[in-house]
């Protein structure tokens, strides 16, 4: 082919026609010029086995002469008729199509350089007749002195052999000068005088004879040099048709086109158009000589339509006119190849493709493919096989990395987009497709062509055969994504009823990460899906789907926060390999993906209010931290409860199977949102098997926040009153747990008892208020104060024919109630307060003001002396009642053992004398000695005055007995 070789020294190779024999050449690929000759491949060696085995029948069809008539004229004129045939060439094949019985040669314009280089490796076999010349370096000998190599040797060792002798620089100029008065009209005059020329030019460096020479001759050296480089044009179309007559079969062109791959994408237009020109009359000569006999191998056959279908784009006119008249005939191969190799069962199939491309060939004319090349992807792809189909897309997309003019770049994206159009069900290589895309994208400047590529994955994602395909490979790309695939994500252009489809196969990429134990490392599909969908909520081309699909991404990606609490990108399992260019921030952690998908997705599905309310509250920390994630989903899910009570009910209804899934981190996260929904009207409508039972459940979990979640869930639904009756069948369970250590458990218990208090039977409630007086005094200020207030209901609960049954639990409770009246905590000193009227109420007692006075009673000892009066005239057995006061002499709390000791002290005085003594007062002094060792001052006095209260009593006469005495010595006296 006659192009010139990047870097390398120039190579002539004689042309060989219907009265020429060609020397031998061999095939190599533009890049390995100059080197060895590699072994013949295995088609080339099929192909020359298929040649001795399988002959072409001689026949009546008649041997081509592919130089005609006309040509051999043109030749014979010579120079003077160069010009005619160069401006014949740059014609273009428009000109030439409506003659399909001649093969006319294109040849190349005057000002075009550059060398040949034959790199078919068969050259030899090619068919000789009795006026054909078989020229090798021999016959070129008639020069003595003249060293014996080929040409191509002398050009590589111009610099590497010695100067020449004088007698031949001489010999070699009177030869040179004799070529100029002739015509070099044989094949072996050319070669004798590019031999001369290459030899005397090793003599430019010293021999001055020889540069005044081609100084002076510089013009006719030239003239004859562009002469001779459009003839050599001509011998390799001549040589490749040969070629293909000699040995018509599909490998042989599958051999010619790999040769002509690489020159057909050249990046230089004059070796572009050559190579369009030579390869549209090899598909002009194979579609008339081409045989098809079985089996049939053309392995590049969606290559080769793809890269004519790029050049029918090419920014150069005669380019894209050679192309077109190529892929006119191309497809004429085409629909022979594929009648010939069509399933005889699948006949209807041919027979419509067939129709079909009658009738866009109707409507496009060659002319029609030069200016459209799109067209062309609409005729071929009916005959494509699927393997042929990626070929072509695979050939466009690796053209888009060596075609840089905007022309060729846009006429790619309108096949591109064409193709996958019409035939993307057909296709198997997607992941390879998708490689290479992504690959491309940052090489592509047009923001047109951007989009035609980033809509070929568009319709690719959006059939349900690639999707998961698709996605799969996008995601296995490094986290966070550069700006070429975030915005493929971003601008994905897929039709509505796609898009959900889309988003959901999406979504369930990171549902299934979600599965996976705890303890190992989370996987890299997780991260990368999450990213992913930020990208899309961006982008905001899925925002319906993303409505339709809120409650399943909120909850999705909430389960993902939970699982990346704490993680960094060491505890991912990265794949191998992907991270070798660049290195991970530390910034970026697995959170942080999750957190700002979160926040888009709000703000994305206009959740502006919610929104705010997690950033007023610190709501994201609270999600991001391992102790207040739940809290966290707690105020985001009361938020959705407040402001949009659809996008709450329908996260609901998805949760109820959404449960029984996952690990604990996914259970925990979608348990604490559920619970907080139960507040909603709409959960008195679940079942019982999906609310109270499974609450049940969790009341038994080993688990301590799933039993806050059971109790916190069970005291949103007692707010239902329909709901009351179900969950009175747990009472027994949660009276347990008021002896929980854990203060959440028994504050939720308490709060679910208040609810239920008035419906217990009266064994249930003297059972609980046995229970919560044991809480009064716990160290648990909040667990203290709530027992009082239930024990408070309890009393007001109790039926009047049940009241006689806990008279007795009420007024073992009065002292402990009237104590803790004093206690520092203002919030449980009014509590006992409230609860002890309640119980005075029961007992139909009306307490003295006294009682509710709020000074300490250490400084108003007056007032707590009425107080004493009161209960010491009101209860009996004051005794026990000292000795129950005397037990809170031993509190942990100051002000309690203060208000025990005064109170017992004052108390005394109205303690029946004579059970005093019957009983004793050790114990008591016992107590109140120990009293007087105690560090504080104030409660060393007042035990000292207690201890000196008790002892005059003890000294004291009963009253009493005196008067009783007195009258029994009235009595005696009157006798």
């Amino acid at each position: 082919m006659p192009l010139p070789h990047r870097g390398r020294s120039s190579r002539l190779a004689g042309s060989r026609g219907a009265s020429t024999s060609l020397p031998r050449a061999t095939a190599h690929s533009p890049r390995r010029a100059g080197r060895g000759a590699p072994l013949p491949s295995h088609a080339q060696r099929l192909t020359r086995r298929r040649h001795f085995s399988e002959q072409v029948p001689p026949g009546p069809e008649p041997q081509a002469d592919f130089r005609s008539g006309k040509w051999r004229q043109e030749r014979a004129g010579g120079d003077a008729r160069d010009s005619r045939r160069s401006a014949r060439a740059g014609m273009g094949s428009r000109h030439r199509i409506c003659s399909r019985e001649d093969i006319v040669i294109p040849c190349a314009s005057d000002n075009d350089a550059g060398s040949v280089d034959l790199q078919l490796s068969n050259l030899e076999d090619v068919k000789k007749d009795a006026s054909s010349l078989e020229l090798t370096d021999s016959d070129i000998s008639d020069i003595a002195g003249l060293p014996q190599e080929s040409l191509t040797d002398s050009f590589r060792h111009l610099t590497q052999q010695g100067p020449l002798s004088e007698p031949i620089v001489e010999r070699l100029i009177q030869s040179i000068q004799e070529f100029f008065n002739g015509d070099l009209q044989s094949e072996l005059e050319k070669l004798t005088f590019l031999r001369s020329l290459s030899s005397l030019s090793r003599a430019l460096p010293y021999a001055e004879t020889v540069g005044t020479f081609i100084h002076s001759h510089i013009e006719d050296i030239v003239h004859i040099l562009n002469s001779l480089y459009r003839q050599t044009l001509q011998a390799f179309s001549e040589m490749l048709q040969s070629l293909v007559v000699k040995d018509p079969h599909l490998e042989n062109l599958d051999t010619i086109f790999k040769q002509m791959d690489p020159w057909l994408q050249s990046t230089k237009d004059h070796e572009r158009q050559r190579a369009a020109v030579s390869m549209a009359e090899v598909l002009k000569c194979s579609s008339r000589h081409l045989s098809l006999k079985l089996p049939l191998q053309f392995q590049r056959l969606g290559r080769l339509v793809a890269l004519m279908a790029l050049l029918c784009g090419d920014p150069v006119k005669e380019v894209a006119e050679e192309a077109a008249e190529g892929t006119h005939y191309l497809l004429h191969i085409t629909l022979r190849l594929k009648y010939v190799t069509h399933d005889k069962k699948n006949h209807p199939s041919l027979r419509r493709a067939m129709k079909k491309c009658q009738e866009l060939l109707e409507l496009y004319s060659i002319n029609q493919f030069y200016s459209c090349p799109f067209k062309i992807a609409q005729v071929f792809e009916v005959f494509l096989n699927s393997n042929e189909l990626c070929q072509f897309v695979m050939t466009i997309l690796d053209g888009l990395k060596n075609l840089k003019h905007p022309c060729t770049q846009k006429s790619a994206g309108e096949l591109l987009i064409t193709l996958v159009k019409n035939a993307e069900s057909r296709f198997e290589k997607v992941p390879e497709i998708m490689g290479v895309i992504c690959a491309r994208l940052s090489i592509i400047s047009q923001p047109r062509v951007r989009q035609q590529i980033i809509n070929t994955v568009s319709l690719f994602i959006s059939r349900p055969k690639y999707t998961d395909i698709v996605i799969s490979h996008l995601l296995c790309h490094p986290v966070p994504y550069d700006r070429h695939l975030a915005e493929l994500w971003r601008t994905l252009d897929v039709k509505l009823p796609s898009t959900t489809w889309i988003l959901w196969r999406l979504l369930r990429k990171l549902q299934k990460c979600h599965n996976a134990p705890t303890h190992e490392k989370m996987a890299y599909m997780a991260v990368a899906a999450t990213d992913a969908l930020y990208e899309v909520f961006v982008g905001n081309r899925l925002r319906a789907a993303t409505f339709r699909l809120f409650p399943q991404l909120l909850m999705t990606l909430l389960i993902q926060i939970h699982h990346s609490i704490g993680l960094t990108m060491s505890d991912v399992a990265i794949p191998s390999g992907l991270y070798t260019e660049q290195e991970m921030s530390s910034q970026v952690t697995p959170l942080c993906f999750a957190i700002q998908a979160t926040k888009t997705l709000l703000l994305r599905t206009l959740c502006w209010q919610e929104f705010n309310i997690m950033e007023k509250n610190k709501g994201w920390t609270l999600l991001e931290g391992k102790d207040g994630h739940l809290q966290g989903i707690s105020l985001l899910a009361n938020a959705l409860l407040e402001r949009n009570h659809l996008f709450a009910n329908k996260i609901m209804y998805l949760l109820v199977p959404l449960l029984n899934r996952g690990n604990d981190k996914h259970k925990l996260t979608s348990a604490g949102f559920f619970v907080e929904l139960l507040q909603s009207p709409v959960a008195r409508r679940l079942p019982s098997i999906y609310s109270i039972a499974r609450l049940k459940d969790w009341l038994h979990h080993g688990n301590n926040v799933f039993k806050t979640l059971a109790l916190k869930g069970l005291h949103y639904l007692t707010r239902h009153q329909e709901m009351r009756e179900g969950i009175k069948s747990l009472l027994p369970c949660i009276l347990d747990l008021l002896c929980e250590t854990d203060e959440k458990i028994v504050l939720l218990a308490i709060q679910i008892l208040l609810q239920l208090v008035e419906t217990m039977d009266f064994t249930t409630l003297t059972a609980m208020m046995k229970t919560l007086f044991s809480l009064f005094g716990d160290v648990r200020p909040d667990v203290h104060r709530f027992s009082m207030t239930l024990f408070g209901a309890s009393i007001k609960s109790v039926k009047y024919t049940d009241k006689k049954g806990i008279e007795n639990q009420v007024l073992d409770s009065l002292v402990p109630l009237l104590l803790y009246s004093q206690d520092e905590n203002d919030a449980v000193a009014e509590e006992s307060r409230q609860v002890l009227t309640i119980c005075a109420q029961f007992l139909k007692w009306k307490l003295p003001q006294e009682v509710y006075c709020k000074d300490p009673w250490y400084i108003r000892c007056g007032k707590v002396g009425k107080v004493c009066k009161f209960f010491g005239k009101k209860c009996k057995g004051k005794v026990n009642l000292v000795a129950q006061t005397l037990m809170f002499s031993k509190n942990a709390k100051l002000p309690i053992r203060r208000a025990a000791v005064l109170f017992a002290g004052l108390l005394l005085k109205y303690v029946d004398h004579s059970e005093l003594r019957m009983k004793g007062t050790d114990w008591i002094e016992k107590d109140l000695r120990d009293l007087l060792c105690d560090p504080e001052p104030s409660l060393r006095i007042i035990a000292s005055q207690a201890l000196f209260q008790v002892r005059e009593v003890g000294t004291e006469q009963d009253p009493r007995q005196t008067v009783c005495g007195l009258r029994k010595l009235m009595g005696c006296l009157s006798t």
